[in-house]
């Protein structure tokens, strides 16, 4: 389910400029996770206080409401994942939409209430809110927790779809991350923005600071890029 087309995408362009503004969305040389120098680097832990994380969660938040799917409570895996879906359960509870929503543990708890599970009990459609979607494997692993307390995953929303190859076994593979949890294992996927929103901004600023890095990234883009 592709939520944001081609065109131009005003709440995708807006997210753009308040992840660089914020200093989460940065420009230079970096080494990803599948071992490939990128000229861009996506870091959602740096949406770092009150402010920038109310913002985000308004976005995360027009763009579900946006994309029409249908869930009934939101999921946030550990570690990231947590704050994310407890800043959007809030913004959706302002804008009339009030679902409950359960976060994971890394290590089960022995004492207490014990369990891997904590929040609301884990039922129906489930949501999961997350940043960036690298390899699939968070999302397996949601996907497995949420099944084995009974509930059906539904649906993934991330704040940028990175468009690239995924890879398997240190080798590139034709599809991205995004579109195996789409085709594979069955869930909807929408995202605040994509590589191509990105790349729009940055075409957008001309020659200017940020504008300067759309080659690199456009080259990037050619080079690992998967088509929707």
């Amino acid at each position: 389910m592709a939520v944001n087309g081609g065109g131009q995408d005003q709440l995708a362009q807006d997210f753009v400029q308040f992840s660089v503004e914020s200093g989460v969305l940065r420009f230079g040389n970096f080494r990803t996770k599948a071992g490939r120098d990128s000229p861009y680097f996506f870091n959602a832990g740096l949406f770092d206080d009150g402010a920038k994380l109310g913002r985000l969660a308004q976005f995360y938040a027009q763009r579900i409401l946006a994309s029409g799917i249908e869930f009934d409570m939101l999921f946030g895996p550990a570690y990231k994942g947590i704050p994310l879906a407890a800043a959007v359960a809030i913004e959706l509870a302002r804008l009339g939409r009030n679902v409950p929503y359960a976060y994971n543990r890394k290590e089960a708890k022995d004492h207490g209430e014990g369990g891997v599970l904590v929040g609301a009990p884990v039922q129906g459609r489930v949501l999961i809110v997350d940043d960036v979607m690298s390899a699939g494997t968070a999302a397996r692993e949601s996907i497995a927790i949420i099944q084995a307390a009974g509930a059906k995953p539904h649906a993934v929303a991330l704040a940028l779809d990175r468009q690239e190859m995924a890879t398997e076994n240190g080798q590139d593979v034709s599809h991205s991350a995004v579109q195996y949890v789409r085709q594979k294992l069955g869930l909807q996927v929408c995202a605040i923005a994509r590589l191509a929103d990105l790349l729009q901004y940055l075409q957008a600023e001309g020659d200017g600071q940020i504008g300067a890095h759309y080659a690199q990234v456009l080259a990037y883009r050619e080079r690992y890029g998967v088509e929707d």
